[in-house]
């Protein structure tokens, strides 16, 4: 479980590194990165996030699954793939892995250019977003990780639909789909007193709820689909 858990904060740590980092860099503005880029600055961020989770998956992923995302954990929770302790063990590792990623880029970049932090333009439309974004992605994980024969395509298929979802939201909510992702970023960012991290963290909310309740949906949705009768 040790392992797992080492795993799960290195593979979170780099997710924030190399995909806030890249967000940050090529939009070098506020906190607000993500919100309304587009053409090569999306298709920019949206890659990085999603070479992230292919390099984490082959790095990774053989010690434990690399989830490195708690809705992700949750609906693997909830189809039997992790007990409870186990999932509260993955959690906390994310969370923490984050958290030191953002450190680290306040480390190297300061707070000048935000963090990488999540803004939705519309509270109302960002849970919404949030949740059939996370929902598309973690469905698409129940399903190539229920065979054991998806293995060796399985973090590519994972990476390419996170950038997948990245080019829908970013313009919308940054795109988080993922609870660390937001929770790590927004807690230095408020606490360092980057740019933008106010606004930010009194979002993040709207990042840990709605992607764990998409996660969840994803997992059931999944499981009664392909449950014999």
């Amino acid at each position: 479980m040790t392992k797992k858990c080492i795993a799960e904060f290195i593979g979170t740590m780099v997710l924030v590194i190399c995909g806030c980092g890249i967000a940050m860099v090529t939009t070098n503005s506020e906190a607000t990165a993500a919100l309304g880029v587009t053409g090569g600055n999306g298709v920019a961020i949206a890659l990085a996030f999603g070479l992230s989770i292919v390099a984490m998956a082959y790095s990774v992923g053989n010690v434990s699954g690399c989830h490195v995302n708690p809705a992700v954990s949750l609906a693997m929770l909830i189809n039997k793939k992790l007990t409870l302790p186990e999932f509260a063990g993955y959690v906390v590792s994310q969370v923490l892995g984050a958290i030191v990623g953002a450190l680290i880029l306040f480390g190297i970049f300061g707070g000048d250019m935000g963090l990488g932090t999540n803004i939705a333009q519309s509270v109302g439309q960002g849970f919404v977003a949030e949740i059939v974004l996370t929902f598309i992605f973690v469905f698409a994980i129940c399903g190539v990780t229920s065979k054991e024969s998806f293995g060796s395509v399985a973090g590519i298929v994972i990476g390419l639909t996170l950038v997948l979802v990245h080019l829908l939201g970013l313009p919308v909510t940054g795109t988080s789909v993922n609870p660390a992702r937001s929770f790590g970023p927004a807690l230095i960012a408020m606490l360092t007193g980057a740019t933008g991290g106010a606004d930010a963290f009194a979002q993040v909310w709207v990042y840990i709820l709605a992607p764990l309740i998409g996660g969840a949906l994803a997992a059931v949705v999944y499981t009664f689909m392909t449950k014999e009768d």
